[in-house]
């Protein structure tokens, strides 16, 4: 236990995006809390693709992180140099709390996430990519994971009458833990939506032209498919953020990048220095797993600050999905419900993807 009679304990959190917010925000009534992020807005990117296509919803995903905290402190900086509780930022200002949690995420393809530090700049690019989506005739989605196959759906929901082409070295949609139940169900709803599905063989290369722009594109694959399209986008390649990290904290990277964590989200075995979210090797990369990673090592911490309860380990979250494919289309697989389709999927998240949820977590 700490003695917090005069001053209350320090936590730093590097990183705004779910796991941070979140695991910030929970404890900004108990501790001195300093939140790092280099953009300046919490970017809610489970509806980033309905951006794309409908870009009025720009106004809504973008959250200003500094009116997340009520007691502590936003800071718009990035961590260069991390070795244990000792944070270096890029403008030379140095950190050291008495807990440190690592919750900087994990970069992926525009415009699923933004590639640049701020809000503006990332409207105008989503801007125009909704321009060249417009412009498109036949789009080809690289990836038949859950961000491929909304994408798809999105844009088919929108844009009826454009020619969708959704590719994968997979044999089937979805790849990962799920019940064949909910495969089956989303096929069924992206043959409807007239969606080509051309799985099972690796393409010989991706297309030389940047994702998200006008251009043609003719490639072929292995099995000797020729794809066409006027624009293309990649679903696929998340690449954890862990490149600041130095010394123990760097030898605690696996060969993919990711932090190994012990059973209490403890990183390089160093005590009150936690990884969580997409960067922690705990868990599948999921918005669910950052929630109850944030939510655990939230209580942890308070539980040391306070004294009161028992250090909690760390339980891998059940197979869940929610896929929509347009507002009122999709699928998902969540415990103790099973596979459901098309009306629950847009009840639960299809229609508004949570961002009323989200906005009052920020007080917007």
């Amino acid at each position: 236990m700490i003695d917090n009679s005069e001053t209350r304990p320090s936590v730093v959190v590097l990183g705004g995006g779910y796991a941070g917010f979140k695991l910030a925000k929970a404890l900004d009534d108990i501790a001195d809390v300093t939140l790092v992020d280099p953009s300046d807005t919490f970017m809610h990117n489970a509806a980033s693709w309905r951006t794309l296509v409908e870009p009025d919803w720009l106004d809504r995903i973008f959250l200003p992180l500094d009116r997340l905290l009520k007691h502590g402190r936003f800071v718009r900086d990035q961590a260069v140099a991390v070795d244990g509780r000792q944070v270096t930022l890029a403008s030379g200002a140095r950190l050291e709390p008495d807990y440190l949690v690592l919750a900087t995420g994990s970069s992926y393809p525009f415009p699923a996430k933004s590639d640049v530090p701020d809000a503006e700049r990332t409207r105008a690019k989503i801007r125009d990519a909704h321009e060249a989506l417009r412009g498109a005739e036949r789009v080809l989605v690289v990836g038949a994971g859950p961000a491929g196959l909304e994408l798809a759906g999105e844009i088919k929901a929108f844009f009826p009458a454009k020619h969708v082409t959704i590719a994968d070295v997979a044999p089937d949609v979805m790849p990962g833990p799920f019940e064949q139940e909910l495969r089956d169900e989303l096929r069924a709803q992206l043959d409807q939506l007239g969606i080509e599905l051309k799985l099972g063989s690796p393409l010989n290369e991706l297309p030389a032209a940047a994702p998200a722009t006008p251009a043609s594109i003719a490639i072929t694959t292995q099995a000797g498919d020729e794809l066409t399209a006027d624009i293309w986008f990649r679903c696929f390649g998340v690449v954890p953020r862990t490149g600041y990290l130095t010394g123990a904290l760097a030898g605690a990277r696996n060969r993919r990048g990711y932090v190994r964590v012990d059973k209490f989200l403890r990183a390089g075995g160093l005590d009150r220095v936690y990884a969580i979210g997409d960067i922690a090797d705990a868990d599948r990369d999921t918005v669910g797993s950052a929630n109850a990673q944030a939510d655990l090592v939230a209580g942890n911490i308070r539980s040391e600050i306070t004294g009161a309860g028992e250090q909690a380990a760390y339980q891998q979250v059940p197979p869940m999905v929610i896929v929509p494919l347009g507002p009122e289309g999709g699928a998902g697989q969540l415990p103790g419900q099973g596979v459901f389709g098309a009306e629950t999927a847009a009840g639960i998240k299809g229609r508004e993807l949570f961002v009323d949820v989200y906005a009052g977590m920020f007080d917007a």
